[in-house]
């Protein structure tokens, strides 16, 4: 059944260069899109050698996110999806910036792996081209990172997440302002030996058609059109042409370039050497520009979860059949963990997600027996971390990855969240449902009572079906020793 779509849905693209918000409706199932919001932070330039963001780049993101939060305030949760990019995923200081954005912003943010990405770029760059069957390579160069995808139609086949970006590499190669021969060669020589390690699966031959994406290629695209140098698309002639330019202004203070606004100009050479670097190592030709990106892929996406066509459920099944999962024992433990979770909703702020999270670690929580059995809940913890989940961000499967790692045995003190956090209410509810199907049978079970305040649980189960089945008896004795080893009250009626 589809949900009844809000009036406006908005996408939030925390990059490392630019924030973006752009908005839209959703018209005769088409997406409209109506007003945006860009505002150049350059997260990543606060970026220290040590992995931390220093404070001026954190106040400039929680200020940007301010207005944004103004923009988007009345829409509901569903209708708004933010997501996080590079710079998030490798600052040691993230977790605590991160709680600061989602206050200042409104909204969850979540931080997404590079390969996700990629892929919501290529959904997002495909929607706003014309139809097409055959290969296409696109390319979208950020500040921290740069994603490559080849695809058809809609849907992305190969995909690659190198951590080089127009801000990182113009802090590294260009911090001086000087435009030398020697600074722009060993910058193209850098992204030449980072493009070669995928050039097998990215080299021409593999596609038919090359797109650019993003700030930089829209950017390179307008300087080559106003130099006369192409008819608006990027080609090797004009970024050769735009090199010996760039060699005979020297400084970076003195380019003077239309297309190249002074926001974007000290990213500028970065950018401009991972495109002739990737152009040179794949042996690219010409690039069409496109108008689609991260935050066009996220806002189809967001529809699609609104209409019940959630690529995390895609994923899910695939997971299933690829590790061969038991799908019988998977819908019993579902079903008996969601039905624990229900009796504690009325007390949880996030039910509904809880709720998602616990039926895909349900359905997921024996994947590691593919690997062995024993230990299989490590092993599948594992997996649903490490894994490339198309649809899932990092944080999800971190959640994901919790839920299976404590399905079972000792509770382990260094993970366990605290008890007033409601992935706690989730480990429960999963370790009760895998222990009372441990026979793996369809069998009928007592009315279960199961009660969390924040405090401690409480499960109150039918004495004369312990009596019947001491098997479960005993092991829902030593499940209430496990929580105590972990300094949780379990009390068993």
């Amino acid at each position: 059944m589809k949900k009844t779509m809000p009036a406006e849905i908005a996408a939030v693209d925390l990059g490392s260069n630019s924030f973006r918000l752009q908005m839209a409706q959703l018209v005769d199932d088409q997406l409209v899109f109506h007003d945006s919001l860009r505002e150049m932070v350059r997260l990543g330039a606060g970026l220290g050698k040590d992995k931390t963001l220093d404070a001026d780049s954190q106040y400039r993101a929680i200020d940007c996110l301010k207005r944004f939060g103004e923009r988007l305030r009345g829409l509901p949760q569903d209708a708004v999806r933010a997501v996080a990019t590079n710079t998030f995923r490798v600052a040691k200081n993230a977790p605590q910036l991160l709680k600061e954005a989602e206050a200042a912003l409104g909204f969850p943010i979540e931080i997404i792996a590079g390969r996700e990405e990629a892929r919501m770029i290529f959904v997002g760059v495909t929607h706003g081209l014309s139809a097409s069957h055959h290969e296409r390579l696109v390319i979208d160069i950020g500040g921290g990172s740069t994603e490559f995808i080849i695809g058809r139609g809609f849907e992305p086949e190969e995909m690659e997440s190198l951590y080089m970006g127009c801000v990182s590499y113009s802090m590294k190669y260009f911090a001086d302002g000087k435009l030398s021969e020697g600074n722009l060669k060993r910058a193209e020589i850098a992204v030449r030996e980072e493009v070669q390690g995928i050039h097998r699966q990215f080299g021409a031959g593999n596609w038919n058609e090359a797109v650019g994406s993003s700030g930089t290629a829209r950017a390179l695209g307008e300087v080559l059109l106003e130099q006369g140098w192409s008819n608006g698309e990027i080609t090797l002639e004009g970024l050769e042409n735009l090199r010996d330019f760039l060699v005979k202004t020297k400084d970076l203070k003195k380019l003077q370039l239309a297309g190249v606004n002074a926001e974007r100009l000290p990213s500028f050479p970065g950018g401009f050497c991972i495109m002739l670097g990737a152009f040179r190592e794949l042996g690219i030709q010409s690039m069409e520009v496109a108008n689609g990106a991260l935050r066009e892929g996220v806002l189809y996406e967001l529809v699609g979860r609104m209409h019940q066509q959630d690529t995390r459920e895609e994923t899910v099944a695939r997971f299933k059949r690829r590790y061969h999962v038991d799908a019988r024992q998977a819908r019993r433990v579902e079903a008996t963990a969601l039905a624990l979770l229900k009796q504690v909703e009325p007390r949880m702020e996030h039910a509904e997600a809880a709720e998602r999270h616990l039926s895909w670690a349900a359905r997921l929580h024996e994947i590691g027996t593919s690997i062995a059995h024993v230990g299989y809940h490590k092993h599948s913890s594992y997996i649903l971390e490490h894994a490339d989940m198309p649809g899932f961000s990092r944080m999800e499967q971190q959640t994901l990855s919790l839920l299976v790692r404590c399905q079972r045995r000792s509770l382990p003190k260094a993970m366990l969240p605290e008890i007033i956090d409601e992935r706690s209410v989730m480990i429960a509810a999963l370790r009760l449902a895998a222990l009372l199907h441990r026979n793996r049978q369809d069998i009928s079970l007592p009315e279960l009572e199961f009660d969390w305040n924040g405090k401690n649980f409480r499960l109150r189960v039918d004495e004369k079906w312990l009596a019947q089945n001491p098997l479960a008896e005993s092991a829902l004795h030593a499940e209430v020793s496990y929580w105590e080893d972990a300094g949780v009250e379990f009390k068993l009626k």
